[in-house]
């Protein structure tokens, strides 16, 4: 009886090292290329790829500006450097995503959106150009005193082709925490927005920054900080009901950035940072065989970002140095890091092959 206790209780502390021994032994990634930092505080990244040549391709990101709020959208190719001449200056931007091809009186152009926190507006922006085209910014959540938008994705209905933003705020109700807006340009070339939607469940713990839309399945994301990330269908006439509340556990303290990275059958990974432990964690897009809606933990990365706030990730080939794909992070340092897709998937993740429509 002595032997069988005595080998139990070994055995459980040869389980526990050998645990804690794989934590303490995680890689930290280093990033290809860290950006130039921008003036004040770097928040969220997008990433625009180039119609024709990829290497092309930007990264369009914000700067919240601090105490002042007097920060801006910067854009930087892919080098890290920042062109300086197509800087807009903005009243505390918070998150950005793009879309392609939104209808602007029969020319398909491509634009940023980010939200403008100080203005409780989300500001337009034409790329590459980086031309505001929003005739000074779209009210949103105007029906509620709990204004202050942070979060931001855009989301493409393929079928129609409108572009829809999803916004979220600072703080809000236990339901209708997010709303929907229809984009569209009037006669005079002036994008404007209308509220087609409320909808998701808020814990009311934090808040609810970090958005990000699935286009292809359909799919919105948003990380409820300290809870989880919550799911549900992006089409503004879908149900609002909860698809799904998952990475609930092993996060340190925030659920912050999210982002997608997509394979043309519908497969893919999304990332979450675990912002206070440097870290990020991956789910599978597609979610289980038994259940589309399960998505249990694959992987924990280390990443030398301190404290991300924001991320992005694309497959496309962009050129030589990122040629399985391209990996964004914000850093509190001013900076944003780019990661080569490979370093993150290492033996664990497929490298998806090229040719994903936008």
């Amino acid at each position: 009886m002595f032997i069988k206790k005595f080998l139990w209780i070994a055995l459980v502390f040869i389980s526990l090292f050998a645990c804690g021994t794989k934590e303490k032994t995680l890689e930290v990634l280093s990033p290809a290329i860290t950006t130039e930092k921008v003036n004040t505080d770097s928040d969220d990244p997008a990433i625009w790829i180039h119609p024709v040549d990829p290497s092309k391709s930007l990264v369009i990101g914000t700067d919240k500006g601090g105490d002042s709020g007097a920060g801006g959208l910067y854009m930087f190719d892919m080098n890290g450097k920042i062109d300086t001449s197509k800087t807009i200056p903005l009243q505390r931007p918070n998150n950005v995503d793009i879309a392609y091809g939104l209808d602007i009186n029969g020319t398909k152009i491509d634009i940023a959106v980010c939200t403008e926190r100080n203005t409780n507006s989300i500001r337009v922006v034409a790329l590459p150009e980086m031309k505001l085209i929003d005739n000074g910014g779209i009210s949103v959540f105007e029906d509620d005193s709990l204004q202050a938008p942070m979060g931001i994705a855009l989301f493409k209905d393929l079928s129609t082709q409108l572009i829809y933003a999803i916004v979220g705020r600072k703080t809000g109700p236990k339901e209708g925490y997010l709303y929907q807006y229809r984009l569209a340009a009037d006669g005079n070339g002036i994008v404007k927005g209308s509220l087609v939607r409320k909808f998701g469940k808020y814990s009311g713990q934090k808040e609810i920054e970090s958005i990000v839309v699935d286009n292809e399945l359909g799919y919105v994301y948003c990380s409820d900080e300290g809870v989880g990330v919550r799911k549900y269908y992006a089409h503004p006439d879908s149900t609002n009901v909860e698809l799904a509340l998952f990475a609930t556990n092993g996060v340190a303290e925030d659920h912050e950035g999210l982002s997608i990275y997509k394979a043309n059958d519908g497969t893919g990974y999304i990332l979450l940072s675990d912002q206070q432990a440097n870290q990020f964690h991956i789910f599978p897009r597609e979610g289980t065989k038994a259940n589309k809606h399960d998505h249990p933990l694959i992987k924990v990365i280390k990443t030398s970002t301190d404290e991300s706030d924001g991320s992005e990730v694309t497959h496309i080939s962009i050129n030589d140095k990122f040629k399985n794909g391209l990996f964004v992070a914000m850093s509190t340092d001013g900076t944003f890091q780019f990661y080569k897709w490979e370093d993150i998937a290492g033996k664990d993740l497929f490298l998806a092959p090229n040719g994903l429509k936008k």
